[in-house]
């Protein structure tokens, strides 16, 4: 949904006297049942406007005549913006996307100019525009904006007109240049570029004895597929320790920043990550750490961000306040309780004591990633490899199978049809991604990495998430009743759904692996991966909240500090389950690199998945999944009430894992 992004720093032109003024003047020309709407909509149009607006008198004169209080008359303005939204928004994110495809998508060397094409925002200067033109007064001024507070008591009686009006309220709720938007957007680009060609080619690692571990060909994107790699390597009982310790050396390298260039999408060199040592030809060659390129990118986040800050009120003028009062409505505060609640749960060692019991030795760091409570666990990765690769050997061949997935999860075949008929399937650059449409009668896109010899299993795992995402997508959007009602109400609840839809990738594949132990193998895995997300969400908040208790910090402070906060985090909640101290792992993700924020998304992705399956259980997954995710963007306290009868708890997770150790 478009969001406040544009204009100009400067505070309101308008006095409390005016304000005041103008109140009363409008509340004489109606009815008293108006008044909230009246004072609310004033407060916000007089807080946003500036002295370009026009004088008091012209703020005064402007209100009077286009406050609405017939409700047909209020209902057709509100119409008028849903559908102009639509085709600015859908337009907008369309040009976005493709504007991009040289860059995200598998097309060969990509230029300068498409670099500079890829970070230019088409809908920057919009923002700037509906407020010359008077139209964000207009919205601001009718459709009152509520507090989370007030839409979590007042929503549960509200009706969906009522909802999406309160969202059309949201839209404008501060001013932001444009220029501001466009620089912070070239800054995401840059970073995301960064990330999408992190590649360390796996064939090329040594260790102490100078052996290849991995195979000649392989090339693992961080950290995703560095991530997967440990966990596939659970069932190979011959090496699979060995590379899981490797590829674990590899990470922390890549957080320290002792990397060494050379090796970064380049398999020019061998490179023993253990001593660090570089060879070429068999002979030893001088290395160039990455030094803080990594951590570079964050700064420059964090200094965009900052930048928008004071065009916010006090209740969101912090990039942490933006992302979780503002987009995820629900504050960090709780988050971090929420998450501690759950790490610290004596639940914890119960499952850990499982999994070393399953493993046959201590734990290690990277148990953290333990993989092998799922049903492809037990299963031979290169034979599920084989399968996928002759199934889906391109993208094409992946779009053209979605209908008969959708089928096999127990979709009817027209509403498979539906789905896939308004999602194409584009080959990534990197691991890939999932791109939702914005407005009717475009498509959602699924972007997905395949090598020439075909989609491996890592892969397919990872692209049946994204499907779960396109779908959520599909439904939020053609089969929502207001289009100010689009969506979601967070990016938590796209991600359990994608989670929903990964766990059944081996159902896709037609493989039923027949286990009775099958309901208690998917709550020890749903416990022990909330487990280590949350934990690396803990170490995304508090390195934000380090940055904005030290602004002017260079690359090289935040490396050691966020290095601090890992351990840290580590220290307190992990290695007393996993034996090890002032472990790093948890700087790994790149999301804090180029999604920032986004982490705690997954963690209440997984609490809410868990819930949702509970809720699915014995029912039609097709038509429950469709009757859920077209509940739109309410709160998150509100959509999960309508979807499960309950708010997002722990609880259920917790009280499920007492039950399965037993």
């Amino acid at each position: 949904m478009l969001m406040a992004t544009t204009s100009i720093f400067a505070k309101s032109a308008v006095s409390k006297e005016v304000i005041a003024h103008t109140i009363a003047v409008i509340k004489q020309k109606n009815a008293p049942s108006q008044a909230f709407r009246i004072q609310r909509g004033v407060e916000k149009t007089a807080e946003l406007w500036q002295t370009e607006d026009g004088s008091a008198e012209a703020f005064t004169e402007f209100c009077t005549k286009s406050f609405i209080a017939d409700d047909k008359d209020l209902a057709k303005l509100f119409a008028t913006f849903s559908r102009n939204l639509e085709i600015l928004n859908g337009n907008f994110v369309k040009m976005g996307l493709q504007l991009r495809e040289p860059l995200d998508l598998d097309m060969g060397e990509y230029s300068e100019a498409d670099e500079i094409f890829a970070g230019y925002s088409a809908g920057a200067h919009w923002f700037d525009d509906f407020f010359a033109n008077k139209l964000a007064f207009m919205a601001t001024l009718n459709f009152p904006e509520y507090s989370l507070t007030e839409k979590n008591e007042l929503g549960k009686t509200w009706t969906r007109q009522q909802w999406a009006y309160a969202r059309l309220g949201d839209v404008f709720k501060a001013r932001v240049p444009a220029n501001l938007v466009l620089d912070y957007s070239r800054t995401l680009n840059n970073a995301e570029m960064y990330i999408s060609s992190y590649n360390i080619m796996a064939g090329e690692l040594r260790d102490n004895k100078g052996k290849a571990l991995f195979p000649k060909e392989m090339k693992l994107l961080s950290h995703w597929n560095l991530r997967d790699e440990i966990k596939a390597n659970y069932a190979d009982k011959k090496q699979g320790l060995e590379k899981q310790r490797m590829i674990m050396r590899v990470m922390e390298r890549i957080v320290d920043q002792s990397i060494p260039k050379e090796v970064i999408n380049n398999s020019a060199c061998t490179w023993n990550p253990f001593t660090n040592e570089l060879k070429k030809d068999a002979k030893v060659v001088i290395s160039t750490p990455e030094t803080d390129l990594r951590y570079t990118q964050m700064i420059n986040l964090f200094h965009e961000m900052k930048r928008q800050d004071e065009c916010y009120d006090a209740t969101l003028n912090t990039y942490i306040k933006r992302n979780f009062d503002g987009d995820m409505e629900m504050p960090v505060e709780e988050v971090e309780q929420l998450f501690m609640q759950f790490v610290t749960s004596p639940q914890v060692k119960k499952v850990a004591a499982v999994i070393q019991k399953r493993l046959g030795r201590n734990l290690e760091p990277f148990d953290i990633w333990y993989d092998g409570f799922k049903s492809r666990s037990s299963l031979d990765q290169n034979k599920l490899s084989e399968m996928t690769r002759a199934r889906f050997p391109n993208p094409a061949a992946f779009e053209k199978e979605m209908p008969a997935m959708l089928r096999g999860l127990g979709f009817l075949p027209e509403k498979a049809k539906f789905i896939s008929e308004r999602i194409t399937v584009d080959p990534a650059r990197g691991s890939g991604h999932a791109a939702g449409a914005a407005m009717k009668g475009d498509k959602a896109h699924l972007r997905t990495r395949i090598p020439a010899n075909g989609m491996d299993y890592k892969g397919y795992n990872i692209a049946v998430h994204e499907f779960g995402h396109n779908v959520e997508q599909t439904f939020s959007l053609y089969n929502i009743d207001h289009y100010l009602l689009n969506g979601v109400p967070n990016t938590a609840f796209t991600e359990a759904l994608a989670f929903t839809f990964q766990s059944r990738d081996l159902q896709i594949l037609g493989i039923d692996n027949k286990d009775s132990e099958a309901y208690k193998m998917y709550v020890l895995d749903n416990f022990w991966s909330m487990y280590e997300i949350m934990g690396v969400s803990l170490v995304d908040i508090r390195t934000w909240k380090w940055l904005y208790s030290h602004p002017d910090a260079t690359a090289t402070e935040l490396k050691v500090a966020l290095l601090g906060i890992t351990r840290d985090v580590w220290n307190t909640y992990y290695a007393p389950v996993l034996g090890q101290k002032d472990v790093t792992l948890f700087g790994i993700y790149s999301h804090m690199i180029s999604y920032p924020l986004y982490l705690s998304a997954y963690s209440f992705g997984d609490l809410i998945h868990f819930q949702l399956e509970s809720q699915m259980k014995g029912k039609d997954f097709g038509k429950e999944v469709e009757r859920i995710f077209t509940l739109g963007r309410l709160t998150p306290d509100q959509w999960m009430i309508e979807a499960t009868g309950d708010k997002i708890s722990v609880k259920p997770i917790l009280k499920a894992v007492d039950e399965v150790v037993k």
